[in-house]
């Protein structure tokens, strides 16, 4: 690195004494995001930062083939509520995608008219569409809007007919949509109190959430209490009605724990009645398809780890509909015809159609590495779903429910040119040792007579699977001659929830080592090397990152966590942390402490060791991951850095943890990234 990193200050006075351990935390004065001396601290990263990588001549390719990339003309999966047609729609030169409406799929292919732009939302462009639902009269579009990249959600309205805007608000809402009431009265919501702080930058833990009644034309504070659980802060609620409007249909979860109960409450001329507790223990996951008659159609695990679909009594008793097969369930909808049903088989998509009954079983053979969209009602026969490639973005069908007939929809795409993407070429391997697979992707006229510089991507946790799917950086890193590896690694959901109790809890470090394991069997077989080898994930797959560079660091040239969880002997205090106790454990209980101990990224730095060139990528505005998590690992990182290998923090202003960024700071993060890795793996883009 060109220049010595900037200080940050160790107060060393910083000890607390957990479950007989004394735990040092010399950087804790950066959980405090609002602080002058934090504020100061990330100007200074950036700076630094911003001085390394100006040196870098990949950088000037990375970004103008980013920029070509984010400027491709590009369309959403389109979808059909109350009578009327929506897409999310770019001709590459708007920052947000631009909602379009019609009243008919023709209208809709034809271009629609705006019913929402984006764009207008804020002077930045950092405000961003979270989700959208139109009441069942076709009335009204209540769309909820995340400011820089924010979980917390405002909701407002406006007519579809019109465009014109409703004087109708409602804040505070966050991991919820609005779900209207089969009247188009009234539309609910998940409510979170004020905890004293700005919402850009708070960062205490979450207070329960309250499931909220929101008549339209009323002020929210006269809203109706639905559901709470004031005693227990970590149920999430979730809402729907049912297809037959018989019901609101309620989910509750325990944190990120999948385990599910289903309440139902009937409607009744006075309201809601009390609730049919068809599933009152959280034991399996169990997913609310639709109605069949009196009886209930879910997805469920009980008793089938790839799943099954089952016709529900309202006592929970269940019948078969589709048995426990090969695949992995991922996704049932319910269709005019009976069911679509999204599946996986070794981490690729499926989509099939059924009878109600779940017989007559009909694949569509749409092709894609992942489904990014399905959009089905049983009130309608068309059924719109969206794939992707890993390089290039969502292409959507219209299949008949009925007849299983489809075709493309090209004509949602505006007219335009863009970034070509290269032709590829995607092998499935599996990593011997552990049986971990992966797919391994390179440019079709790439030779592997020598090892290449290469990307192993992974995430691993929460039951979510990973697939070979389009990410704005894949192609520009393929094109540049580089080697993508995406990895499917215990924890996840690629092959069922077997899979993911193999990788959670007191299994996580099996998550890690399948992750060393793809790398060192990418060494093996020559492939690459570790002088050529990089590293990156998110989130979840940031400490997945940052677990693996730690123990590893001979293994990896370059390491990119981006938001990562870092701390994991305070990641339950901060806004939504505690929710992840079903995939981390808590630091509260003794033998969880110890598992936790053993691999948070923070506390597994040591003095004296050679650490890979890191970039830590987070936002200042993330109330999810808040970014107190990467800051912290990046200060202790560089008091104990003792190879020549630069590590370095980017942190986005005014922008959250992911969702809704700007076409341009997504253009700006993934240069970098790449440039980095490029530069540090010896890859020699253009060349």
């Amino acid at each position: 690195m060109s220049a010595e990193y900037p200080e940050s200050r160790r107060d060393e006075s910083v000890v607390d004494t957990l479950h007989g351990h004394q735990i040092a935390d010399p950087y804790r004065w950066l959980e405090d995001a609002d602080s002058a001396e934090t504020k100061d601290w990330v100007s200074r990263q950036n700076a630094a930062t911003e001085a390394e990588l100006s040196r870098y001549p990949e950088r000037a390719w990375f970004q103008e083939t980013m920029t070509a990339i984010l400027a491709r003309p590009r369309a959403g999966v389109p979808g059909q509520e109350s009578g009327w047609f929506f897409v999310g729609r770019n001709d590459g030169s708007h920052a947000q995608d631009i909602v379009y409406v019609a009243d008919s799929l023709e209208g809709l292919l034809e271009g629609g008219r705006v019913i929402l732009d984006p764009n207008n939302l804020s002077e930045e462009g950092t405000d961003s569409l979270a989700s959208f639902a139109v009441s069942p009269d076709g009335r009204y579009f209540a769309y909820g809007v995340n400011e820089s990249g924010s979980d917390w959600t405002t909701f407002r309205l406006r007519e579809v007919a019109t465009g014109a805007d409703v004087d109708d608000v409602v804040t505070r809402a966050k991991f919820s949509e609005a779900t209207w009431l089969p009247d188009s009265s009234a539309y609910l919501y998940l409510h979170y109190p004020a905890s004293g702080r700005s919402e850009g930058t708070e960062t205490q833990a979450l207070r329960g959430g309250q499931l909220k009644l929101h008549k339209v034309g009323t002020p929210q504070e006269n809203d109706e209490l639905v559901l709470s659980f004031p005693d227990n802060n970590q149920v999430f609620i979730g809402a729907e009605v049912s297809d037959d409007d018989r019901y609101l249909v309620v989910t509750l979860t325990e944190g990120t724990d999948p385990a599910t109960k289903l309440w139902l409450y009937p409607f009744t001329d006075g309201g809601l009645g009390e609730p049919v507790k068809v599933i009152d223990e959280f034991h399996d996951e169990t997913v609310f398809v639709r109605m069949s008659g009196d009886q209930l159609v879910l997805r469920t695990d009980r008793d089938a780890p790839r799943g099954r679909v089952v016709a529900s009594d309202l006592a929970g008793n269940f019948t078969d509909l589709i048995p426990e097969g090969d695949s992995v369930l991922h996704s049932v909808r319910g269709t005019a015809a009976g069911l679509a049903v999204f599946s996986l088989l070794d981490a690729q998509p499926v989509l099939s159609l059924h009878d109600l009954d779940g017989g007559n079983a009909r694949i569509v053979p749409v092709p894609g590495g992942a489904v990014v969209g399905l959009n089905a009602s049983t009130k309608h026969d068309e059924v719109f779903i969206g794939l992707s490639t890993t390089t290039d973005p969502t292409v959507s069908y219209v299949v008949s429910a009925s007849s299983g007939e489809f075709r493309a929809l090209p004509e949602l795409v505006p007219a335009g040119v863009g970034f070509l993407s290269p032709d590829i070429t995607i092998t499935r391997r599996v990593e011997p040792g552990r049986e971990v697979p992966y797919f391994l992707i390179s440019r079709a006229d790439l030779t592997f007579d020598k090892p290449r510089p290469t990307l192993l991507y992974g995430y691993g946790g929460f039951r979510i699977p990973i697939f070979a799917d389009y990410r704005p950086g894949w192609p520009a890193w393929l094109a540049a001659g580089g080697v993508l590896v995406i990895a499917n690694l215990r924890g996840g959901g690629e092959y069922g929830s077997d899979w993911h109790e193999a990788g959670r809890l007191r299994n996580k470090q099996n998550v890690f080592d399948d992750f060393i394991a793809v790398g060192e069997h990418l060494t093996k077989t020559k492939v690459t090397s570790a002088a050529q080898l990089a590293i990156h994930g998110r989130s979840n797959g940031g400490l997945l990152v940052g677990a693996v560079m730690a123990q590893r660091p001979d293994l990896f040239a370059v390491a990119l966590p981006g938001v990562g969880v870092m701390d994991m002997l305070r990641f339950h205090l901060f806004t939504v942390g505690a929710a992840w106790a079903s995939d981390f454990g808590l630091p509260d209980d003794p033998e969880q402490f110890e598992d936790l101990l053993a691999y948070s990224p923070l506390h597994n730095l040591r003095e004296g060791t050679a650490y890979p060139a890191t970039l830590v990528v987070t936002g200042d505005h993330d109330d999810r991951v808040v970014p107190l998590h990467s800051h912290k690992f990046m200060a202790a990182l560089q008091h104990v850095q003792s190879g020549g290998s630069p590590v370095l923090s980017r942190i986005e202003v005014n922008t959250g943890h992911g969702f809704g960024k700007p076409a341009a700071m997504v253009a700006s993060e993934w240069a970098d990234l790449l440039a980095f890795a490029a530069h540090h793996t010896g890859l020699q883009p253009g060349a």
